[in-house]
């Protein structure tokens, strides 16, 4: 599947200090595809920085897993990987 503007991240934390924000993302599509280069397209006007963690919930398996802001594009995307943030 690809990512659809109207089933975007929520912000469920955000950012203290120097800490990252957190969001929570459901969707059917699984974790090789949310971590697609520029997977959602309205990253940075949803206000994603790189850094922030994203909880994604895999409504097919159904299964969570944890993700991380990995860049943000000049057009806005936002890309996610697996993994510590650096």
């Amino acid at each position: 599947m690809a990512y659809v503007a109207s089933n975007s991240p929520t912000l469920i934390a955000e950012q203290v200090g120097g800490a990252g924000s957190v969001w929570l993302y459901r969707s059917a599509d699984d974790d090789a595809t949310v971590n697609g280069t520029d997977y959602f397209t309205n990253g940075e006007a949803l206000g994603m920085k790189v850094g922030d963690i994203v909880l994604v919930i895999d409504t097919t398996t159904p299964k969570g897993s944890f993700h991380f802001v990995s860049a943000i594009d000049a057009d806005g995307n936002a890309t996610t990987g697996f993994g510590a943030v650096a």
